[in-house]
C-alpha cells in the first residue's frame, strides 16, 4: 500500500476509535456516579417510621374537638334512651351505665380537667373570655352532678328520674361544646404563642397516655362504637332524612 493511502487509513481509524472511546468513557463515568434517586427514599424513612409508630401529629385544638366528637356520640346514645323511655320501649340499662361511666372517665375526669387546668387559667390570666370560662366551669360542676344522678337512677330503676337527668345533661352540653368549639378553642391562638400552643399539644398527649395507658381517644371511640351497635344506632344511614 502506498504511503499516502496508509496515512489516510490510519488517521481515519484513530478518529473512529476516539469517537467510540469518548461516549463509552462518558457512560462509564455516569455509571460510577452515586445514584441521586435514592436520596428522597432515605429522607422519607423518618416519616415512614413515625407513621408506623402511630404518631398522628394531632394539634391541640383538633385533639380537644375530636374528644367533643366522643361526647356528641354519647349524647346521641342518651337521646335514644330518652326516646325509648318516652315511647315505653325496652332498652338495656347496662348501656346507660357504660355511657355514663365513659362520660365520667373520659370527659369529666380527663377532657374537662385539661380545660380547667390548662386552658381556662390562660384565658383568665390574659383577661380574655372570663365570663365564658366562668360559665363553662359551672357547667362542668353541674354536669358531674347530673352524671351521678344518671348512674343512681339506673341503679334504682327510676326511669322518670333517669329521663329528667339525661334531658338536662343533653340540653346543657349541646351549647357547651358548641361554644367551646367555635369561640374558646379558636381564641386560644390569641393568648398563647405558637411554641406554647405546640407544647400544650405534646403535654396533652403525655397526660392522655399516662391516664389511659395508651391512646385514650381510640379506646373511647371503640367503647362508644360498641354501645351504639348494641343499642342499634350505629348505622349512620338510619339518620338520613328523605327530602
Amino acid at each position: 500500500m502506498d504511503n499516502p493511502r496508509r496515512k489516510f487509513l490510519i488517521g481515519s481509524s484513530a478518529l473512529v476509535t476516539a469517537g467510540l472511546i469518548s461516549p463509552l468513557a462518558s457512560f462509564a463515568q455516569k455509571k460510577t456516579e452515586p445514584a441521586k434517586a435514592t436520596e428522597p427514599a432515605r429522607k422519607a424513612e423518618p416519616s415512614a417510621k413515625k407513621e408506623a409508630e402511630g404518631d398522628d401529629d394531632v394539634s391541640t385544638n383538633e385533639d380537644l374537638m375530636r374528644e367533643h366528637g366522643v361526647l356528641n356520640r354519647i349524647l346521641l346514645i342518651y337521646e335514644e334512651v330518652n326516646h325509648r323511655i318516652g315511647a315505653k320501649q325496652e332498652f338495656d340499662s347496662a348501656l346507660v351505665t357504660k355511657s355514663a361511666g365513659l362520660i365520667r372517665t373520659f370527659i369529666e375526669d380527663y377532657h374537662e380537667k385539661l380545660e380547667e387546668d390548662h386552658l381556662f387559667p390562660r384565658f383568665e390570666q390574659a383577661h380574655q373570655l372570663i365570663e365564658l370560662t366562668t360559665n363553662l366551669r359551672a357547667q362542668h360542676a353541674i354536669g358531674r352532678i347530673l352524671t351521678e344522678r344518671i348512674q343512681n337512677s339506673v341503679k334504682t330503676k327510676d326511669t322518670s328520674a333517669l329521663s329528667t337527668a339525661i334531658a338536662a345533661f343533653v340540653r346543657m352540653y349541646r351549647p357547651h361544646e358548641a361554644r367551646e368549639d367555635t369561640v374558646l378553642f379558636p381564641a386560644l391562638h390569641k393568648v398563647v404563642s405558637r411554641h406554647e400552643y405546640a407544647a400544650l399539644g405534646e403535654e396533652f398527649d403525655k397526660i392522655e397516655r399516662k391516664t389511659f395507658g395508651g391512646d385514650g381517644f381510640d379506646m373511647a371511640v371503640d367503647q362508644v362504637t360498641d354501645i351504639e351497635k348494641k343499642l342499634g344506632i350505629y348505622d349512620i344511614a338510619q339518620y338520613t332524612t328523605m327530602p
